[in-house]
């Protein structure tokens, strides 16, 4: 016996849950939204402490900007990046429905977004990013959560935490419980999993990346791997769980995420030794985070000037850190010298060698081919450290959203986001900016459409 009855119920409330929940009322589902925080929407997600970039292939903006792109095009650069690693049927899919979601997110949802034009990122072919106005994650965040409380078919529960999932014949049977220790059952058409990955439990980042257990974690702690464990209950396949986002530039001790505009448009990362130690033009590899850790005493510094400074100001995170002092300025080479700890002679022979490379004057020892402009004094200086942001495997789902066994969809699950396997194949090394979003938005619209159908269907 239930303590209450509901066509689809959605558990958490970031991105993938805002989205799902919103596409299954549209169908005319009635949706119970359940959020374990009892702080939400701050700190809870990671879908706030997103840049809130979405990649969309062939957006409608994009054609009217005039810039050739494809879903073809996206899922080359997916491939290019992760070697021909990621999960090729949700690649598929996602690259296919994102410029669809955007539209929809738009034209149903009441989320502002718009193309954010000339910003490319690395790793994609073409300019293919859609954000709203502040180019903020608790932006979007906040523009999502207005979406769905905007919809009277959409209640939502806070500090419910989803605990068991049992499937029968005609739905599913839900255990939830209240931080009081307090449980209830729900009886459900369908369910969706929109926890989010496993990024804030430490024992399972130790067990699944442990080349990150020791980084920063910079993610939602909501994201305590609940879908992992719902899964291994109804023996669901899973796939690519050493998959993640590490970032090489979180600014300490501040914890605000300093934008890679930063560093894009010709800044670049140096250490107390006044060296770089990458090719920063990569983007926030992995593989940088790991060099970044290897510094002397694990950071490194953020060299930039006025005009990349001014590029930089259009985005909240960055306004934040400055107005929290994260950001040191330096009249010439001897007053960066003495800001970030480094030798004078070191610091001017980098600074120099990359201003060859800029003009092109000299090849950058490091590989990077484009620094866009020589930095030019005052300069900028940011301490960064690198961090895991959150996870990206998971469930495996079928373009629908429904949660797999043995390559069979079990009836009544659903995944979204950080609870489904991405796209970023096995490991951190394929991650592209962006797709993390765009599997919470993409597959969150999927699954809740799927569900809200199902249930309409059987009303």
């Amino acid at each position: 016996m239930s303590d209450h009855r509901v066509d689809v119920v959605v558990a958490g409330a970031g991105a993938a849950g805002l989205t799902a929940s919103m596409a299954a009322a549209s169908c005319g589902a009635e949706v119970l939204l359940l959020e374990a925080s009892d702080s939400y929407p701050r700190g809870a997600t990671s879908t706030a402490l997103s840049s809130a970039m979405i990649p969309a292939a062939g957006s409608r903006w994009q054609r009217e900007a005039g810039v050739e792109d494809s879903p073809e095009l996206f899922m080359q650069d997916i491939l290019a990046k992760t070697r021909g690693r990621a999960h090729r049927g949700m690649a598929e899919v996602l690259t296919q429905a994102a410029p669809e979601t955007v539209h929809w997110l738009v034209d149903h949802g009441g989320v502002p977004l718009f193309y954010a034009g000339s910003f490319q990122t690395p790793g994609h072919s073409r300019p293919r990013m859609h954000s709203v106005g502040e180019r903020s994650g608790s932006g979007l965040l906040a523009a999502l959560l207005a979406g769905a409380s905007a919809r009277p078919e959409i209640t939502l529960l806070q500090s419910v935490r989803l605990q068991h999932v049992e499937v029968s014949t005609s739905g599913v049977m839900l255990e939830t419980e209240r931080p009081s220790g307090a449980k209830e059952t729900i009886e459900a058409d369908s369910v969706v999993l929109a926890t989010a990955g496993y990024g804030a439990n430490a024992d399972l980042v130790a067990k699944l990346i442990p080349n990150m257990a020791s980084s920063l974690y910079y993610g939602g702690h909501g994201s305590q791997g609940d879908a992992l464990a719902i899964g291994a209950e109804l023996h669901a396949d899973v796939e690519h769980l050493g998959a993640y986002q590490g970032y090489t530039a979180l600014a300490m001790p501040h914890r605000v995420r300093l934008s890679w505009v930063a560093i894009e448009h010709g800044g670049y990362l140096v250490n107390t030794e006044g060296k770089r130690f990458c090719d920063e033009s990569e983007g926030w590899a992995p593989d940088h985070c790991e060099a970044i850790a290897a510094q002397p005493g694990g950071f490194g510094w953020a060299i930039f000037d006025e005009r990349i400074r001014a590029l930089c100001n259009r985005y909240e995170d960055f306004k934040e850190l400055e107005t929290l002092g994260g950001v040191s300025w330096a009249d010439d080479e001897g007053q960066l010298a003495e800001l970030i700890g480094a030798p004078e002679t070191a610091l001017h022979q980098t600074i120099q060698a990359a201003k060859g490379a800029a003009t092109g004057t000299a090849e950058d020892a490091l590989g990077r081919e484009r620094f866009e402009e020589p930095l030019r004094p005052p300069y900028a200086a940011v301490k960064v450290y690198p961090a895991l942001f959150h996870t990206q495997g998971g469930l495996v789902t079928d373009g629908a959203g429904r949660v797999l066994r043995a390559g069979m969809p079990i009836g009544g699950v659903y995944a979204a986001g950080g609870a489904a396997v991405g796209m970023s194949g096995p490991d951190g090394s394929g991650y592209l900016p962006g797709n993390g979003l765009l599997s919470a938005l993409a597959l969150g619209r999927l699954a809740g459409l799927h569900a809200g159908a199902a249930s309409s269907r059987q009303v």
